[in-house]
């Protein structure tokens, strides 16, 4: 049966600048800090960035249960009133549950859904139907953008190629491509496809090993985990970017990569907790507890963070 073309009037949204992929403050029993998540969604909005992305790998979201994540959602809209879009992350492992997902997010506050990638997207040569059917059929079920993510595998995630991605951007609602391979060659050639493509889509960097490259590369925004620090300094550096201050770009440059490299260093699935502590370290979160199977980082580690913290000046 052929897809039927995804529902027209969809909102527009501005995603040139910051959006942080946010973190979940969370209790000691590892559940929802409802107290300290409207404290901190207050603080990230308060650095001038151009929207929150919520539910999504930096928050913990392949970790939380469907209600969870609707619980979430809510408590963010009710705090951010419309201040700035509200991105939440689509994670599911079927083409029917996404679409009851997605359903929900839609009708808990989301503005837009970032599309995560699915168990069935693995493995190669992949079919350009099967994400293409996946991604349609829930642009169908819904009112709101959808934005494409190719995550490294490194992080559970699966690449587009050229072909795959010119078919998933036919879709009318896809407004945005999360490119997050953390590899400049393949960031260049999503690039390129995007260009080639018949629409203008987005492309967003994700890749926190190399933020001010990839808008010299042609990222027009960045939403990453990372953007929940140094956050105000982020959104300088990408303004003093696009408005061809290029001397303040990098001079900012040269003191927020150094700690995105310490926050991402091997192995990089402990960037959350690593987030986690940092923010801990500076105020903003309690608490630096995450789910299992994830766990805190060691000693070592955590003095690994103080000393990014304060050789940026962030933290005396």
């Amino acid at each position: 049966m052929p897809i039927k073309k995804a529902k027209s009037l969809m909102p527009k949204l501005n995603l040139r600048g910051l959006i942080p992929a946010t973190v979940l403050p969370m209790t000691e029993e590892h559940g929802i800090d409802e107290p300290g998540l409207r404290h901190y969604i207050h603080w990230v909005v308060e650095q001038g960035v151009a929207g929150v992305a919520i539910n999504v790998d930096t928050g913990e979201g392949p970790h939380l249960s469907p209600a969870e994540r609707v619980r979430v959602l809510e408590i963010v809209a009710a705090e951010v009133g419309g201040k700035v879009p509200i991105i939440a992350g689509l994670i599911a492992s079927y083409t029917t549950e996404a679409v009851e997902l997605a359903r929900q997010a839609q009708s808990a506050g989301a503005d837009a859904l970032l599309v995560f990638p699915i168990p069935a997207f693995q493995g190669a040569p992949l079919d350009p139907e099967v994400p293409y059917r996946y991604h349609a059929t829930v642009a169908e079920a819904v009112h709101i953008p959808l934005i494409l993510f190719q995550l490294q595998p490194a992080l559970g995630g699966c690449l587009f190629s050229p072909e795959t991605l010119a078919r998933l951007v036919g879709i009318q609602s896809v407004i945005a491509l999360k490119e997050a391979s953390f590899d400049a060659m393949r960031f260049l050639e999503m690039k390129v496809a995007l260009a080639q493509a018949p629409r203008r889509v987005t492309l967003l960097t994700g890749n926190d090993n190399f933020i001010l490259e990839s808008f010299i590369l042609g990222a027009e925004g960045a939403l990453i985990g990372f953007g929940t620090l140094a956050t105000r300094m982020q959104v300088q550096m990408m303004k003093a970017w696009q408005q061809g201050d290029l001397a303040e770009a990098f001079r900012l440059e040269r003191i927020i990569q150094p700690l995105a490299d310490v926050i991402f260093a091997p192995p990089v699935r402990n960037y959350r907790a690593r987030l986690k502590e940092a923010l801990t370290i500076l105020g903003v979160l309690d608490r630096a507890v995450v789910r299992p199977p994830l766990l805190p980082i060691s000693d070592a580690e955590r003095e690994g963070v103080r000393r990014a913290l304060r050789n940026a000046k962030l933290w005396y």
